[in-house]
């Protein structure tokens, strides 16, 4: 195949590329039958309540990091603990502790309950979580930073994406798979993050545990090559589609 046949039908393909990049209508808000859409300059403003929603309990787990403090015992004081591999930690006068799976409020009570039978008079004891091992999402595929992030709190879809530095030029938004397993069964499901981005489905809630994956594009990819196969024949055709 000659120069000038190639860079025809290669022409060609980059078009019907751009065409069907082109071709979505203008993003439109709504289907999602909770959501209430309105003007923006109608949004109303969240209440005292809707600001201060209580987060999930957090469950400590293997290798997690945590700052006890018990008030007014000098020597039990800002210690930082690490729970073991098999989900224990040690404590002065409290010894080995099995405490995964356990909230920080109920180590609290246990740690007391143990420092006071160890003759610890009225033991204030506080639990606080430096770091977590144990709860994390795994965000992969085509996203900016992909990696392990903890879980705190709430989590959406869009929030754990959005902990990945958002998705990346190759991301295919319609092919959004959560992985999770529950009770040794493994499940999937796939996700449209366009569609959640623009209100037709609630944003699904994301669990420690989970395995969010995000698609590639493969026609942006091959557009990508093609433009830097032929860059002498790509230029009109870049600007075309930067003004879209």
């Amino acid at each position: 195949m000659n120069t000038g046949n190639f860079a025809r039908l290669t022409l060609c393909a980059m078009g019907a590329i751009a065409l069907s990049a082109c071709s979505a209508d203008r993003a439109t808000i709504g289907g999602d039958p909770q959501l209430s859409v309105m003007p923006g300059n109608e949004l109303p403003r969240p209440s005292r309540s809707d600001l201060s929603i209580a987060a999930p309990p957090y469950f400590i787990g293997p290798l997690d990091r945590l700052i006890i403090d018990v008030f007014g015992v000098e020597e039990l004081s800002q210690r930082e603990v690490q729970v073991d591999a098999s989900g224990r930690l040690s404590f002065p006068l409290a010894g080995v502790v099995d405490v995964s799976g356990m909230t920080p409020g109920e180590v609290e009570a246990d740690l007391a309950r143990r420092l006071a039978a160890a003759h610890v008079r009225n033991p204030q004891v506080t639990v606080n979580l430096k770091e977590t091992v144990s709860q994390v999402v795994t965000v992969e595929g085509q996203v900016r930073k992909p990696g392990v992030y903890p879980v705190l709190g709430q989590m959406s879809l869009l929030r754990a994406v959005a902990t990945a530095e958002g998705t990346d030029e190759f991301s295919r938004l319609s092919q959004i798979v959560v992985f999770r397993t529950v009770q040794g069964q493994r499940y999937a499901a796939l996700y449209d993050l366009k569609a959640i981005r623009e209100g037709a489905y609630p944003d699904p809630q994301i669990f420690a545990g989970d395995v969010v994956m995000v698609g590639e594009s493969r026609s942006r990819r091959l557009f990508k090559d093609l433009l830097q196969t032929v860059p002498l024949i790509s230029g009109p055709l870049v600007i075309a589609l930067s003004r879209n």
